[in-house]
């Protein structure tokens, strides 16, 4: 009888996993294949031609999923969270001012329905869908609660300035800003933004890294080369996602309108879109009891969403004379508000249990019921 032995693990001299390892193949093709897919239309070709784009758009996500976390375990936190942050959100600027110059009827509260959808997603879904899944395998687990405390004060003070003060301000009518209003709030929150990202990254990091050293950091950080290819990839696996996901706009646009749903519900399903990778990703490290990992993820794209997006939407805004309406209306007032809070009780602690992620879930269940029933 002869017995097998498997080899030893190939390893680079510098002690990094080899390229072939960290890169699969088909991580290296699906964006490619979701670029062409979008350059060619190939939605629009008949109900195959749809299938066919989702399930690109699909291995696109699970592709940008991958290559993040091979960024985030070479570049160590919390800078690997703020590269999947930043890039989607840079993505969903683009998307936005897309819809705003589009013919589309109810473009302008779209760009704010869209916004509006995104922290509600990143709030409720993906913070509740990680606090289940790290408890269910963990039952409790731990984060620094310094940072946690920092980025929810920023995004409250963010949230209240962009979506609810233009309700009540009379330069104007209706829930918008008067000109210098909107710059005066445009700075307000790069500012915010850009104090916090100074925070996280140089002056308080520590805030931002894992409470204990119990994870699985231990495994061999990808080389150099195989990081870079990473992040290019990444990059065109974005794009494809939010190309793809604009190419399937008018199909979802028509369905839900055909079904006698309200338009906001394009914003919900384009947002959902967009931040399905920061999702997984988030979901991924909850898993594996990454926990801070995963609330760097969300609570950091809600702050690009606010920081980076109304500022870039309000520049098209002005420059191209589009009317912009920023203000939401009382029920989404409520639930915003009722987010915000819930989230400072689940996140006030330094650990978390399977109650706190039921409630996020909840509230997210209740916004998607009452858009869909106003």
């Amino acid at each position: 009888m002869v017995i097998e032995v498997a080899p030893d693990p190939i390893v680079c001299a510098d002690g990094a996993m080899p390229d072939r390892l960290a890169l699969p193949l088909w991580t290296l093709v699906a964006p490619v294949l979701g670029l062409l897919a979008a350059l060619f239309g190939v939605a629009k070709m008949g109900s195959g031609g749809t299938v066919v784009a989702v399930v690109v758009l699909i291995a696109s996500i699970l592709a940008a999923v991958h290559h993040a976390e091979v960024i985030a375990h070479k570049v160590g936190e919390p800078f690997g969270t703020l590269v999947l942050a930043i890039a989607v959100t840079v993505i969903e600027v683009s998307l936005i001012v897309s819809l705003m110059l589009s013919d589309a009827g109810g473009a302008t509260e779209l760009a704010r329905d869209t916004v509006f959808a995104a922290i509600m997603i990143i709030l409720n879904f993906i913070i509740g869908l990680c606090l289940v899944a790290g408890a269910a395998r963990h039952v409790e687990q731990r984060f620094t609660l310094t940072g946690m405390s920092a980025a929810l004060g920023v995004l409250t003070a963010m949230a209240v300035l962009s979506l609810i003060l233009p309700n009540y301000t009379s330069s104007t009518s209706g829930p918008t800003y008067a000109t210098s209003q909107l710059v005066f709030v445009a700075v307000v929150s790069l500012i915010l933004y850009g104090t916090f990202i100074l925070v996280q990254t140089v002056r308080h990091r520590d805030y931002f890294l894992p409470a204990s050293d119990d994870h699985d950091d231990h495994a061999a950080p990808p080389s150099t080369r195989a990081t870079g290819i990473a992040f290019g990839v990444l990059l065109v696996a974005l794009a494809s996602v939010v190309l793809l996901a604009k190419t399937l706009s008018p199909t979802i646009e028509a369905a839900v309108l055909g079904a006698g749903l309200p338009l906001a519900v394009v914003g919900v399903v384009i947002a959902a879109l967009v931040l399905a990778p920061e999702s997984l990703a988030a979901y991924k490290a909850a898993k594996r009891n990454r926990l801070q990992t995963s609330l760097n993820l969300a609570l950091g794209s809600a702050l690009a969403t606010i920081g980076l997006t109304i500022p870039s939407v309000a520049i098209v805004s002005l420059v191209l004379g589009l009317p912009l309406s920023l203000g939401i209306d009382p029920k989404s007032m409520t639930l915003l508000a009722l987010s915000l809070f819930v989230a400072t009780l689940s996140l006030g602690t330094g650990r978390t249990t399977v109650l706190q992620g039921v409630v996020h879930l909840v509230i997210f269940a209740a916004y998607l019921f009452t858009t869909i029933v106003p």
